[in-house]
C-alpha cells in the first residue's frame, strides 16, 4: 500500500477499534445494574419474563390454582426524549374444580395489553415514571377463565431508582372497566395495585417485596380486596452471554374473598435482551 495511505488507513482502524471497545464496554453491564433494570417495569429493556403463580386453598373446594404468566416486555424509542414501553400479559390457567366431579380446567385466560408514556432519561433524584392505557382482550378458551367483554382503562408506574442506591422500589396500577356487559361473565371493574420494594446485593443477589393488591369493585365490601404480605429473594444469572432474573417469593393473604387463594408461591424466569 502506498505509504502516505497507509497512515490514515491504520488511525481509521484504530479509530473503528476503540469505537467498538467502547460499545463493547458500555453493552457489558454488571449484574447489580442488570437487577435494577430488571426491577424497572418502563426500563428501555427488551425482556421475555415467564412467571408462575401457585394460588393455594383455591374456590369452595380448597383446590390449587395455576397461572403460568407470559409478559414480553418491548420498548419503542419514539424520539431522543421519550419512550413507548409495551407490556403484554398472556396467562396459561389451570383452574381447580369448584364443585365435586367438575375437573379442572386448562387454557387461555384474558390477554392484557398496556402500554406506558415514559421519558428516555431519569428525573432528579433518579425518579422515573410512565403512564398510558391497559386494554384487555377476551382470549379466553374458556368460560371459567376469563370474560368475553373488552376492557379498557388507565395505568401508570412510578418509581425511585437512583444511581449508587442499592434500593429500587415504587408502584404500578391500573384500573380496568369492561366496555361492554351483554357477553360471558358480564360488566366488570378491576382495579390493581403493585407496590415494589427491592435490595440490592453486590453481584446481581437481592431481596425483594411485590404484592399484587387487587379490588373487584362489582362485588360486595366484603368480598372485594384481597391483599397480600410477603417476599422473596431473586437472582442474575448469565446463559452464555444473555442474562437470566430469576425470582422466588411467597405471599400470604391477609385479606381475600371467600373463595379466594390464601397463600401464593411465585417463581420467575426472565430473559433480559439489553441494547
Amino acid at each position: 500500500m502506498n505509504p502516505t495511505l497507509q497512515s490514515p488507513w491504520r488511525r481509521a482502524g484504530a479509530c473503528a477499534a476503540l469505537a467498538l471497545l467502547c460499545l463493547s464496554a458500555r453493552a457489558e453491564l454488571s449484574a447489580e445494574e442488570l437487577a435494577k433494570l430488571a426491577q424497572n417495569p418502563v426500563g428501555n429493556l427488551v425482556s421475555v419474563p415467564f412467571q408462575n403463580n401457585t394460588n393455594f386453598n383455591t374456590g369452595p373446594l380448597s383446590g390449587t390454582q395455576n397461572i403460568l404468566n407470559i409478559q414480553p416486555v418491548i420498548p419503542i424509542e419514539l424520539n431522543k426524549d421519550w419512550n413507548l414501553i409495551t407490556r403484554t400479559i398472556l396467562p396459561l390457567i389451570r383452574q381447580p374444580a369448584f364443585v365435586p366431579g367438575q375437573g379442572s380446567t386448562f387454557g387461555l385466560g384474558d390477554i392484557q395489553l398496556s402500554a406506558f408514556l415514559s421519558p428516555s432519561e431519569p428525573g432528579p433524584g433518579g425518579l422515573i415514571w410512565g403512564t398510558g392505557a391497559v386494554l384487555q382482550l377476551p382470549t379466553n378458551t374458556s368460560d371459567v377463565l376469563g370474560n368475553k367483554n373488552w376492557g379498557l382503562g388507565p395505568t401508570a408506574v412510578v418509581l425511585k431508582l437512583e444511581k449508587g442506591s442499592p434500593w429500587v422500589y415504587g408502584a404500578l396500577f391500573n384500573n380496568i372497566w369492561s366496555m361492554s356487559s351483554g357477553k360471558q361473565g358480564g360488566r366488570y371493574n378491576n382495579f390493581l395495585l403493585q407496590p415494589f420494594l427491592n435490595y440490592n446485593f453486590p453481584g446481581g443477589l437481592y431481596l425483594t417485596s411485590s404484592p399484587i393488591v387487587t379490588a373487584n369493585w362489582e362485588a360486595d365490601s366484603d368480598q372485594r380486596w384481597t391483599v397480600p404480605l410477603g417476599g422473596g429473594i431473586g437472582k442474575i444469572f448469565h446463559i452464555g452471554k444473555l442474562p437470566v432474573n430469576t425470582q422466588l417469593g411467597g405471599y400470604y393473604n391477609v385479606v381475600h374473598p371467600d373463595n379466594g387463594a390464601n397463600w401464593q408461591l411465585r417463581a420467575q424466569l426472565q430473559f433480559m435482551f439489553p441494547k
